[in-house]
């Protein structure tokens, strides 16, 4: 068997800006045909380490290998489109200057892609411009494809034609994104960049939690047989990473009976007479729309929609880019009037709202100073929280508390962006287009975050993933001012939307219904685990209202300053009963699982 000799090499990169190293003793290859995706935390380097295989960036050292003819096309996280007059001539920009007479490239590439040609890149929408920079460097076919972030602003249907593209697409890919779903479908080969350190796994990003997993653990093993201290940040990462990973299975499950409860309230609100309505709905009613319309020019945006958004709803708005998803979140808080129709807001509404736009950052101002700008102590949701502790949930080390904001990447800095957000008193959430640039441990806690969170929230995202882990149920909006609501995930909508199968797998549920029922037969619930699946929620109970006493007493910020002892004894308990209601939600969850294969 002929082994093919990698079409790019490089060996022992090291780079730093200032003091800090940002990688170091970085070995790559990239074989003709890899479909590779690029792992990492915000501001682990993926970025850089991109533009160092671009040749972008000169790293402080490192051999390069390139065999002779190889092409190489990049896509930066935030392209520029200086000098350029339309959307046209940035896709032309990218073809070769021997090849500039081939303009039907072009051609075909802004019929596939929908490109709006002959728009201005000043004032062509987020979702445009990515298209042009997608094209721009899809054009010149080449070798090795480097993509970062490229379905950031991009609509559910641009997002499929890019996937179709790449899957066909026989040159090497890399690819930065935080889009699961999207890295699932295409990559076949796993970068991690974690720490300075960069690891190969042969296998698709389908596969990366548990290789994840299982690199840490043996780190801790070897760190403890070398009889060292574990180190703090990755202890941290450790426990973050994997806690919020193993209680999915309990979020989830909560999510279904949110969406069930949305079921039976659009059957109740659907038989409720218009004018007399139940003092249950009522009460519990945070937006009430009817009869909605609104038009722009001679386009219809939103035409005779209705709807009634309960207390603790998780909605979610989808749909093409220009479909009018933005306007619909305006209407429904009552920042624009319908032309016909009218909107009700709940009494004692408390709104945050987070947009990428709307959120500006100062950037001399430290983390510490842009949460919280005086003393050491924010209100979060109920109680204080040290500025220091709520930037560790937000994945931040502490050291970096007192770094100014320019330091940070652009995904710390939306990271940071959604921390200011959800640290603002609220029971009314608006997240537009929340998952851009965030890391796959962010999305993790976001979606821990919204799961937990008590109010109402509004969601506009591409993310199938994300919307398919949060959302109660969905407005689906096709760009004609038509208004569907979907209860249910993502996935189950644009399936219905293409009229295929939810999954191919029920058929081999089918099949192998016969053997389950048989293996069933013998699987049954000892008497321990009855027992414990009974009696773990009023234990978790009761650790969580101990936990609410100690909060309480540590939010006291002279706490620490007159009785430092009793200050480091509550801390330790409330760490120590924060594992124990991990463990024991872990074995309740297993118990669970257990118990209903069985039923």
């Amino acid at each position: 068997m002929v082994v093919e000799a990698p079409i790019y090499t490089i060996k022992n990169a090291h780079l730093s800006f200032g003091l800090n190293p940002v990688f170091s003793g970085v070995d790559l290859y990239i074989n003709r045909g890899d479909k590779i995706c690029l792992i990492g935390r915000n501001g682990s380097g993926k970025s850089t380490l991109l533009k160092v295989i671009a040749q972008e960036i000169e790293p402080d050292g490192a051999e390069f290998f390139i065999q002779p003819g190889v092409r190489v096309g990049y896509m930066p996280q935030e392209p520029i489109f200086d000098g350029f007059q339309t959307l046209r001539q940035v896709v032309e920009a990218g073809l070769p200057a021997t090849e500039k007479d081939q303009t039907y490239r072009a051609d075909q590439l802004i019929e596939y892609l929908s490109i709006a040609e002959n728009q201005s890149p000043e004032t062509a929408s987020g979702g445009e411009r990515r298209k042009a920079a997608l094209a721009r460097a899809l054009i010149a076919e080449p070798d090795i494809l480097l993509l970062d972030e490229p379905t950031n602003h991009l609509d559910i249907e641009t997002i499929e034609k890019l996937e179709d593209i790449l899957i066909k697409f026989k040159g090497a890919l890399i690819v930065i994104s935080h889009d699961r779903s999207f890295l699932e479908h295409i990559s076949q080969t796993t970068f991690w960049l974690d720490r300075g350190i960069l690891r190969r796994n042969n296998k698709g990003f389908k596969y990366f939690e548990d290789w994840q997993d299982q690199v840490i653990e043996q780190e801790i093993i070897e760190q403890k047989a070398l009889n060292k201290k574990i180190a703090e940040e990755t202890e941290w990462l450790h426990k973050g990473v994997t806690a919020r990973r193993k209680r999915n299975m309990g979020r989830l499950r909560r999510l279904q009976q949110l969406r069930q409860e949305r079921r039976e309230q659009i059957k109740a609100m659907g038989s409720v007479n218009m004018e007399i309505e139940t003092p249950d709905l009522r009460s519990k009613m945070v937006i009430e729309a009817k009869h909605i319309y609104k038009k722009f020019a001679a386009r219809e945006i939103v035409k005779d929609f209705s709807i009634r958004v309960i207390r603790g709803h998780k909605l979610g708005i989808v749909g093409p880019n220009g479909s009018g998803k933005t306007t619909l979140i305006k209407l429904l808080t009552k920042r624009l009037e319908p032309d016909s129709g009218f909107v009700r807001i709940g009494k004692n509404l408390q709104e945050a709202y987070f947009d990428q736009n709307r959120i500006t950052l100062d950037p001399k101002k430290t983390l510490w100073k842009t949460l919280c700008n005086e003393g050491d102590h924010i209100w979060v949701r109920g109680h204080f929280r040290h500025v220091v502790a709520y930037l560790k949930d937000f994945l931040f080390k502490p050291d970096q508390a007192q770094c100014p904001v320019s330091a940070l990447s652009g995904g710390e800095k939306n990271r940071l962006m959604l921390a200011v957000a959800l640290a603002k008193p609220s029971n009314f959430l608006v997240l537009d287009e929340p998952t851009n640039d965030l890391d796959m441990d962010t999305l993790d806690l976001l979606q821990e975050v919204l799961a937990e969170y008590e109010g109402t929230v509004l969601i506009v995202s591409h993310d199938r993933d994300f919307m398919d882990k949060v959302a109660t149920s969905l407005l689906y909006m096709k760009g004609d001012g038509s208004v569907y609501e979907h209860v249910g995930t993502y996935t189950e909508l644009l399936q219905k939307l293409k009229n295929t199968p939810i999954k191919a797998e029920k058929k081999v549920v089918a099949k192998t219904e016969a053997k389950v029922k048989e293996k069933n037969k013998t699987l049954k619930l000892s008497y321990k685990e009855k027992y414990l699946l009974e009696t773990i929620p009023a234990e978790l109970e009761k650790l969580e209202q101990e936990n609410k006493a100690i909060e309480i007493s540590l939010s006291n910020p002279n706490l620490y300053t007159d009785d430092p002892l009793k200050f480091d004894e509550l801390s330790s308990k409330l760490a120590e009963n924060k594992a124990k209601i991990d463990e024991l939600e872990n074995q309740w969850l297993e118990i669970q699982t257990k118990a209903d294969e069985i039923a």
